[in-house]
Parts: structure tokens; C-alpha cells; sequence
């Protein structure tokens, strides 16, 4: 396995680690790992195998403050790099990191 994907997996466990992209017990899904970019939402995927190809520009990793009873300031908004998924439509899908080495998949959220 390359470096790339090994370092996408590791990024994207950590990702779904911390997401909590589904609803829990009746409320409304997380907000954490929600990734915009081209005015389109994106969530963090499981997608395992993918190859990164050219970047695309700039995404926003969303600030999200979904548990506001904790003491935690939550995940400020920030930046980082898009990248396309090669064979997949970036409306559908892109990588996301500081690099193409550590980019991990995400899928549009709809």
C-alpha cells in the first residue's frame, strides 16, 4: 500500500473518529467533519482505496460546536486543501489535507 493511502487512512480514522457524522438518539447529526468546498458540503467517507490527484483549491473545515452543555470550545473554522479523487466527479467526492500525502476522502454530503 502507498504512502499516500496509508497516511489517507490513518487521516480518515482519525476524521471519523472525531465526526460522529450520525444522529444520536434523536437528535440531529453532528456538525464535526463537515468540509465545504465549492459551495457544496462534504463528510468524511470510508472509502479505503482512492488515488489523489491535482488540487483544486481551498476547502473549509467548519466550525462546530455540536455539544454545547461541554466545557470544550468546539473545532474552529479553518482551512485546508481539496483535492480530486481520480475517477470520481468532485461533486460527488474529493480529498482533503494539508497535503496530497495525508488527504483523506470525503463525500458530498446531501
Amino acid at each position: 500500500m502507498t504512502t499516500i493511502r496509508c497516511g489517507a487512512m490513518l487521516m480518515t480514522a482519525a476524521m471519523l473518529a472525531l465526526a460522529g457524522c450520525t444522529e444520536s438518539d434523536g437528535g440531529s447529526a453532528s456538525c464535526a467533519g463537515l468540509v465545504t468546498y465549492d459551495s457544496r458540503g462534504y463528510l468524511p467517507t470510508e472509502k479505503s482505496v482512492f488515488e489523489v490527484g491535482e488540487r483544486l483549491g481551498t476547502a473549509t473545515i467548519e466550525e462546530c460546536d455540536d455539544t454545547p452543555d461541554d466545557s470544550g470550545d468546539g473545532i474552529p473554522e479553518s482551512r485546508t486543501g481539496a483535492y480530486r479523487i481520480k475517477g470520481v466527479n468532485p461533486a460527488e467526492g474529493i480529498a482533503v489535507g494539508d497535503g496530497p500525502a495525508d488527504a483523506a476522502p470525503m463525500a458530498v454530503h446531501r
